[in-house]
């Protein structure tokens, strides 16, 4: 019997089975790497650190490459919490948060034999060889849902309530006002910060206070805090929006709820990876519309005027027709 043909059919069979796995050499180094991820708060949010936690989950399933995390770290930690996956043999390093930058780069130049991904709000073009820079552009989704609000407000006066001053929160402000001008709308927002991306309570407060001057969409940029501005939506009634971040919030306050610019990190991190496995340490890696950023709709409590809209709008943006602007001028 001849077995040269069933020999040729089977080693094109496996030659299809490694291309679906990613390539023979991506799996077969996937063994060598271990990814240790660090994480701002709680990975059950339900929020940022829950998307960056299915990121790494994303990771192990699809490339093979074990995982661990942590989570809730402080910044003053987080150089100490990094050493540590280092010494045990973690050659992945992934910080969740644009408020770890400065230490990543700073050990990315010390273990140049580690691999990082970090996350900014601009590219750094300057950055360690072995670094990859997640540059997330949630001015992106910030004009979006300014836009949106700015058509839904009824008394004029839309709300921004963020947590630290920090060059995205800059960003995602003077997107909204830039949102608010494209649109030729007579709409003022005023922004708050509480200090806190994870404290309800004092969101709570400052969400009362700008439904007290009259606002009546507030758009947050919180993590656990946006439950606060829910709480204070509820209190003061139906006729009070809030649009939100990161995920689908709507079970929060189905009647007060309007939509949410919506990021993906299971895309991004599993590109990311796969490059270090195939032997690409570093670059610049852009959040946008085919990485990771999104605008939840249809739109709920909103009238089908605004849903036309925001679907016109959001493929405007995705076509490249919107340039949204990146400014990081702190607000006085």
């Amino acid at each position: 019997m001849n077995k040269r043909p069933i020999l040729i059919i089977f080693s094109f069979l496996l030659l299809v089975l490694l291309a679906a796995c990613g390539g023979g050499e991506t799996a077969e180094n996937a063994g060598n790497y271990r990814l240790a991820a660090i994480f701002p708060g709680t990975v059950t949010d339900a929020d940022y650190n829950t998307l960056g936690n299915l990121g790494i989950e994303a990771v192990n399933a699809d490339l093979g490459v074990e995982t661990a995390y942590s989570e809730s770290v402080a910044v003053p930690d987080v150089e100490r919490v990094m050493r540590e996956y280092i010494d045990d043999g973690f050659n992945i390093i992934f910080t969740h948060g644009g408020q770890f930058l400065s230490q990543t780069l700073e050990l990315a130049n010390e273990f140049p034999d580690v691999n990082f991904i970090a996350e900014a709000d601009a590219a750094i073009d300057d950055a360690p060889a072995n670094v990859w820079v997640i540059v997330r552009n949630m001015e992106i989704g910030a004009y979006g849902v300014g836009a949106v609000a700015a058509h839904m407000t009824q008394t004029g006066k839309i709300g921004y309530i963020t947590g630290l001053t920090l060059p995205l929160t800059y960003a995602e402000y003077h997107a909204i006002e830039q949102a608010i001008a494209d649109e030729g709308l007579d709409v003022e927002v005023i922004p708050v910060w509480v200090g806190d991306f994870n404290d309800p309570s004092k969101a709570r407060e400052l969400a009362d206070t700008l439904i007290a001057e009259d606002v009546d969409v507030i758009v947050s940029s919180l993590n656990l805090g946006t439950l606060g501005v829910f709480e204070a939506a509820k209190a003061a009634g139906a006729e009070i929006k809030v649009i939100a971040k990161y995920t689908d919030k709507s079970e929060f306050a189905p009647d007060n709820y309007v939509t949410s610019a919506l990021y993906d990190f299971e895309g991004p991190l599993t590109d990311i990876v796969g490059n270090i496995l195939n032997g690409e340490r570093g670059g610049n890696y852009h959040l946008g519309f085919d990485t990771g950023i999104d605008m939840q709709l249809p739109l709920t409590n909103a009238s089908d005027e605004v849903n036309a809209f925001a679907e016109q709008l959001l493929a405007n943006m995705k076509s490249g027709e919107v340039n949204v602007i990146k400014d990081t001028t702190p607000i006085e």
